[in-house]
């Protein structure tokens, strides 16, 4: 399926979900498996229909915006950054979840650390080699969880999961981690996403189920 198709036919998924009535939910769940979602065995590949194979020595994550300190990391230069693991739930708006995901990276707070947003920036804008961009605040990105990943089960990360680096925040749905992540932006006013701007919801909650703006 080319890109094109690829995004109208998950557009018109969407649609026909807010046309039954999906809505927010006013209280969260406290069940681990959020509301409407099933769980898989498998993992599911969901993109944009590009997968963006980068050569190890032209891949480079920029740093930019409100930061004091900007930065271009090689993939050198990245994996020589404190590296976590973190075992994690992952949530998909299309509604099938996959419990303890092991991920290998760098955690966000560590990035954060090196570019040193400025006091004004509140949002974090992601972009990826696919063309893909997706909008978090930065309260959100600094959860102890989040993170930058490489690896999945101990293995390098897929590239049809996002690698060679994809953006990970377990507790919103999975579309807010950005696959093939080449920027992470610090930005001081909010700027929608790809799938934002599209309908989908800018808070993504699984557990209030908020998928649809």
């Amino acid at each position: 399926m080319s890109r094109d198709r690829h995004i109208a036919a998950k557009q018109r998924w969407a649609e026909k979900q807010k046309a039954r009535g999906v809505r927010p939910r006013p209280v969260a769940s406290p069940d681990r498996l959020p509301p409407g979602q099933k769980l898989t065995g498998g993992f599911p590949v969901l993109d944009l229909g590009v997968q963006p194979d980068i050569p190890i020595g032209e891949w480079t994550l920029t740093l930019d915006g409100l930061v004091e300190n900007p930065a271009v990391l090689s993939w050198a230069r990245f994996g020589a950054l404190p590296q976590v693991e973190d075992v994690s739930d992952f949530h998909c708006v299309t509604t099938w979840s996959k419990f303890d995901c092991r991920w290998g990276g760098v955690a966000f707070t560590t990035l954060y650390e090196l570019a040193r947003p400025r006091p004004e920036a509140r949002h974090v804008f992601f972009t990826g080699y696919d063309g893909y961009s997706t909008n978090v605040p930065l309260e959100r990105c600094l959860d102890d969880d989040t993170l930058v990943a490489t690896s999945l089960n101990g293995a390098p990360l897929p590239l049809e999961h996002g690698g060679r680096a994809r953006v990970i925040i377990p507790k919103l749905y999975a579309w807010k981690g950005a696959k093939f992540v080449k920027a992470i932006t610090f930005l001081a006013e909010d700027k929608l996403g790809f799938w934002e701007v599209r309908g989908y919801s800018n808070t993504a909650d699984p557990w209030t189920e908020d998928r649809y703006a």
